[in-house]
């Protein structure tokens, strides 16, 4: 696996899902723009508590966490071009492919850990 990718963790379980971590203000903008096929692995932007999805081609989920790594809030299938404002007590945002929150289970007050 890529040094670069994390390995996601839900209330202490692991999952098959790996995350990389947006480590520049550059990788925090684009994102996941201008892919044409959604990626299985998921992406974590470092504080941060809104985003967009401008020139996005497909849906994806949204997981808002905070310092403690606790899902503050959760968007499940988030279509191209919205915009999500700022979102309380949210310091990291964690975006993945749509329907992963359901096939993980996550649900608001879970831990989320990158390791």
């Amino acid at each position: 696996m890529d040094n670069r990718f994390k390995t996601l963790f839900i209330n202490g379980r692991k999952t098959e899902y790996n995350i990389k971590v947006a480590g520049s203000f550059f990788e925090k903008l684009v994102g996941w723009m201008f892919i044409k096929v959604p990626s299985s692995e998921g992406l974590l932007l470092s504080h941060c508590n809104s985003i967009h999805t401008f020139f996005m081609r497909f849906q994806i989920d949204i997981i808002f966490r905070d310092k403690e790594g606790r899902v503050v809030r959760i968007i499940e299938g988030l279509k191209p071009y919205r915009v999500v404002l700022p979102v309380k007590n949210a310091c990291q945002v964690l975006e993945l492919s749509s329907n992963t929150v359901k096939a993980v289970g996550l649900k608001m007050g879970d831990i989320v850990e990158i390791a």
